[in-house]
């Protein structure tokens, strides 16, 4: 099996497919790689696409110590570049892989091309934080199936689950351990990027669904409008998970917006 190490020793597994200029795909809290399952082909068809299972996850090492923190997740996806020898890639994250994302910018500019930060924010000291309830989802998700209901009804239409049984089906194949979601949804929580964004120098988009109550939709222009140069791209009715439901808008136009910005015009 392919394994990258961290730093700090922790393992990580990856996968990878397709040709072409690297794109790194960032998951969100509590998700493995195969959250990319349903979309990852729509890029694999013109990229060198990386996807990979954060620590704590999937099959990947899954520490209890030390805390987990977004700007630690970045370093291990540098990791799995450096493993991969890849010195620069896109990057791709969703919801909490939006900030992974955020640090990518930030903290390695001259790894990254382009960025594209989906249904995220800039952390909750400026950003806009969702409702308590759905705190309490995302902090027991691991544990509490009526936890995952709540946090399904508020990222999927009810008409979208119900046409794809195999969605759910696959969700029940990928747990996590509660400890990591707790250190994940730690690490979520303590994003605060606000100060360092107008230092990211990489083309960036920001797509956001419509009706996001889990990453509420008003961060999108927060974020955008933090970011130097950085495009705003909403998708009416999305919700969180706005790049599976809406799979064929959402990737055409991430699709679209990294062509505009090949990596060998980025350095």
């Amino acid at each position: 099996m392919p394994f990258a190490t961290a730093k700090d020793g922790a393992r990580l597994y990856y996968e990878t497919i397709g040709t072409g200029d690297a794109l790194l795909l960032v998951m969100g809290q509590g998700n493995d790689h195969r959250g990319w399952d349903n979309v990852r082909d729509d890029f694999a068809a013109c990229y060198r696409v990386i996807i990979y299972d954060h620590r704590g996850t999937g099959q990947s090492d899954k520490p209890e110590h030390p805390p987990y923190s977004t700007r630690g997740f970045a370093q291990d996806a540098v990791a799995i570049l450096d493993h991969l020898d890849i010195q620069r890639a896109h990057a791709y994250g969703i919801s909490m892989g939006g900030r992974i994302c955020q640090w990518l910018g930030i903290d390695h500019p001259s790894r990254i091309g382009s960025l594209v930060l989906g249904c995220t924010t800039p952390g909750n000291t400026h950003g806009v934080p969702r409702q308590p309830e759905m705190d309490a989802a995302l902090r027991n998700m691991a544990s509490d199936g009526k936890a995952m209901s709540k946090f399904l009804d508020a990222s999927l239409s009810s008409s979208w689950v119900e046409s794809h049984p195999e969605f759910l089906a696959r969700l029940a194949k990928t747990p996590i351990p509660p400890h990591a979601q707790k250190l994940h949804f730690q690490a979520s929580e303590g994003h605060e990027a606000w100060d360092l964004l107008p230092t990211i120098t990489s083309p960036t988009l920001v797509i956001h669904g419509s009706d996001d109550k889990v990453n509420p939709t008003a961060n999108a222009p927060l974020l955008a409008g933090r970011i130097p140069g950085a495009e705003l791209y909403i998708l009416q009715d999305g919700r969180h998970l706005f790049f599976v439901e809406f799979r064929e808008e959402a990737s055409r136009v991430v699709i679209e917006f990294l062509a505009r910005h090949p990596l060998h015009n980025n350095a």
